[in-house]
C-alpha cells in the first residue's frame, strides 16, 4: 500500500471527451459518462493506496452497488470536463463516494455511488482489509439532490431480449462490468430520448454479479416515466435501471 506524494482527499481531475464517446450528435454517451466517472474514483482509490492492486494482496476489490447520477446537460466532443470525488463515508465493508462533473464553473453532473468491499475469491462482501483514515471523509457534503435508493422491481415486465455474458463484457474482477449492465438496458430505449438529452436522472442498483457465458434476461416495466429494467440470470434479478426523464 502506497500512498502518492500528492494525494488529497478531494481530488479534481480533467479529462476531454474524444468521438469514441460520444453519441451520432457529438454529445457524450451515459454509459461513457459513467466510465469516466468511475475512473476517475479509480485514479483516486489508486493515489490514496486502496486500489485494485492494493486490495489484491487481501483478494479483494471494490465492487458497485448502487449509483445515481442528475444530468443537467452532457458535455460534448472536445469539451475538457473537471471531475470532483470525495469519499462520503468508509465503514468496514462498504463506502460511499461522491463525484460532480464541471465545464469551467458550472457543475453539469452529481453523482452518488455505494461501494462494496468483495472478497474474489470467496465472491463475498468483507471488511476492508487496507487504512483509509488518511481520506478525510465528507458525510455532510452531497454530490446529488436526491439520495440514491432502492429501486422498486415488482411491476409487471416485459421481456426485451436474452444475451449471452460475452469476454468482452467482463472486467478485471472477472465478472460483468458494471457499465455493461446499463448499455444492454440503454440499447432498448428509443434512440430519441437519448439524443435528445431527456433523462433528468437514472439510478441503478447491482444485485448479483453475472458471469462468462451466463444468459440474462433483459425486461422492462410497464411505467413509462419513470422506466425501469431489469437484467436477470436464473430467474433471479441480477440488476435494475431506473430512468427518469424530463
Amino acid at each position: 500500500m502506497s500512498i502518492a506524494t500528492n494525494f488529497t482527499s478531494i481530488l479534481n481531475k480533467d479529462w476531454e471527451i474524444n468521438f469514441l464517446q460520444c453519441y451520432p450528435n457529438g454529445f457524450l454517451k451515459y454509459t461513457d459518462l459513467c466510465n469516466i466517472l468511475q475512473l476517475t474514483a479509480g485514479v483516486h482509490a489508486e493515489m490514496g493506496g486502496i486500489s485494485f492492486s492494493d486490495m489484491q494482496h487481501h483478494h479483494q476489490a471494490w465492487v458497485l452497488s448502487r449509483m445515481r447520477v442528475e444530468v443537467k446537460r452532457l458535455p460534448k466532443w472536445r469539451d475538457v470536463v473537471t471531475v470532483k470525488t470525495w469519499i462520503n463515508s468508509l465503514e468496514n465493508s462498504r463506502s460511499i463516494r461522491c463525484l460532480e462533473m464541471y465545464i469551467g464553473d458550472e457543475k453539469i453532473i452529481g453523482c452518488e455511488t455505494f461501494w462494496a468491499v468483495f472478497n474474489t475469491k470467496t465472491r463475498r462482501p468483507e471488511s476492508l482489509a487496507l487504512k483509509h483514515e488518511h481520506f478525510e471523509k465528507y458525510p455532510n457534503d452531497k454530490a446529488t439532490e436526491v439520495q440514491f435508493s432502492k429501486i422498486d422491481i415488482n411491476m409487471t415486465k416485459e421481456a426485451l431480449a436474452e444475451k449471452v455474458v460475452l469476454l468482452s463484457d467482463l472486467d478485471i474482477v472477472n465478472h460483468a462490468n458494471s457499465v455493461k449492465y446499463l448499455e444492454w438496458c440503454l440499447d432498448y430505449v428509443r434512440p430519441t430520448l437519448l439524443l435528445h438529452q431527456s433523462l433528468e436522472s437514472f439510478e441503478m442498483n447491482y444485485l448479483k454479479e453475472v458471469s462468462l457465458n451466463e444468459t440474462i434476461l433483459i425486461e422492462k416495466g410497464n411505467s413509462k416515466n419513470p422506466m425501469t429494467f431489469t437484467v436477470s440470470s436464473n430467474n433471479k434479478i441480477c440488476f435494475a435501471l431506473q430512468l427518469n426523464l424530463k
